[in-house]
């Protein structure tokens, strides 16, 4: 069922149960069950448990997301905590970031802060401020650029008991091209290109190449192809 208030001047959107809701500009969303969204949907807020589509891109200054959701479009918000699975066919560009679970992303990504914890696939460049990996499956990305990276992972016993089944049965590590940022902290991280000013290669890691200017840290079980200092 479809209801319709108004707070402030714009509608608020309530789904509950199984139903199907146009796009528009919203005060509120609230969705509870298995809900539709067909076209574009802005608003202060969106609340969705459940199963979640949204046929179109999603703007929001606040996304409270468990369950799993899909996004046509793209996603803009200001602040996201997501426990769930999530397919996003755009591109996501969000001040704070956090899932636990499952996140896949077609687009490019821009957050200056992302958490996450579980397993997710970036298919486009990922540019962050701050980004805290806890692996519990497999992390792919192509490229990644960010201020300061930290990548570890975590036992399945610790994680979200929820998502589990989401999650294939991976060795849990980060699979990415590149990384380049100011500090790279990483555990369990295959990569082809690692550059950085502060860099702390450890155990699990198996890189290509390292370039520092600052500092090079490594894991004595940590494999590196080779390693470089800017302006040697």
């Amino acid at each position: 069922m479809e209801t319709l208030t108004m707070k402030g001047g714009k509608p608020n959107l309530v789904i509950n149960g199984v139903s199907t809701a146009s796009g528009g500009n919203y005060g509120e969303v609230k969705i509870d069950g298995v809900g539709t969204v067909e076209g574009n949907v802005s608003a202060e807020f969106i609340d969705a448990n459940g199963m979640t589509k949204i046929r179109g891109s999603l703007m929001a200054n606040q996304l409270d997301f468990d369950g799993m959701v899909r996004v046509d479009g793209d996603i803009i918000a200001k602040n996201s905590v997501i426990d769930g699975y999530v397919t996003v066919k755009g591109s996501i560009k969000a001040e704070q970031f956090a899932i636990n679970g499952v996140l896949n992303v077609t687009g490019e990504c821009e957050f200056e802060s992302l958490e996450a914890t579980g397993a997710f696939d970036f298919k486009g460049f990922v540019n962050a401020g701050n980004m805290n990996v806890l692996l519990q499956g497999r992390g792919k990305a192509t490229d990644i650029g960010v201020e300061s990276i930290t990548v570890r992972k975590i036992k399945r016993s610790a994680w979200s008991k929820l998502w589990t089944w989401a999650v294939p049965k991976f060795i849990p590590e980060l699979h990415v091209g590149s990384i380049e940022g100011d500090n790279v902290d990483i555990e369990y991280t295959e990569a082809e290109v690692v550059r950085g000013n502060r860099v702390y290669i450890g155990k699990g890691c198996r890189v290509g190449l390292v370039e520092y200017r600052t500092e090079l840290k490594k894991h004595p079980q940590a494999k590196i192809g080779k390693e470089a200092k800017s302006g040697e």
